[in-house]
């Protein structure tokens, strides 16, 4: 499950969730990989410097953010990184589901699922999407910036009509929590469906 900025994907994964799905949050994965001591956390500190560490040697996400969505050679270091770090730990969930006897459905969310080529590895592709008035107005409230930078940090993503293209199926989350919850409930039940007829081959 995929999708841009602040379109809704947390909703989308919670509802889910609670439909019985297994979770993996990528992340929040990639989020942990960056704790002291792990695995991204020393690549980070040489490439950013030490301005971008809280007093407790943990990365300050706050300072970090900005450095990266306003230089694209940041960036592009980061999801080289951080990338094929989450697909490790994605991958070990996996197996460790399958030795505990599996799950229905197991959903990965990911912002750039699509723009890191991963979207091929996976059975189906859901974009969760919405308006991009309401994009601004969520991505505003939720980290307290102002409408240039909202729009700076929307433009550094593919645009939704080109993720839309990969989608197997799209959820509009721009309207009300009821209209999300239907059409999730919907794309939950064909997603069991499209489970059951590839456990028949």
């Amino acid at each position: 499950m995929t999708g841009g900025i602040a379109c809704g994907k947390s909703v989308v994964a919670r509802l889910l969730a609670e439909k019985g799905c297994v979770l993996f949050y990528a992340d929040r994965e990639a989020h942990d990989l960056m704790r002291p001591g792990r695995p991204a956390w020393k690549a980070v500190v040489a490439r950013f410097g030490p301005a971008v560490l809280r007093p407790d040697r943990s990365i300050d996400r706050s300072r970090l953010g900005p450095l990266v969505f306003s230089d694209p050679a940041a960036r592009r270091f980061l999801d080289k990184l951080v990338h094929p770090l989450v697909r490790a730990e994605q991958e070990k969930a996996v197996r460790r589901l399958e030795r505990a006897g599996g799950a229905p459905i197991f959903v990965v969310e990911a912002a750039l699922t699509i723009e890191a080529g991963y979207a091929r590895h996976f059975d189906r592709v859901v974009v969760v999407d919405c308006r991009k008035p309401e994009q601004v107005r969520r991505l505003r409230l939720r980290d307290g910036i102002g409408r240039a930078e909202a729009l700076r940090r929307i433009g550094t993503q593919m645009p939704a009509r080109e993720k839309r293209k990969h989608a197997d199926y799209v959820i509009d989350a721009s309207g009300s929590l009821a209209g999300t919850v239907e059409q999730t409930e919907r794309i939950y039940a064909q997603l069991v469906r499209d489970a059951e007829l590839r456990g028949q081959t």
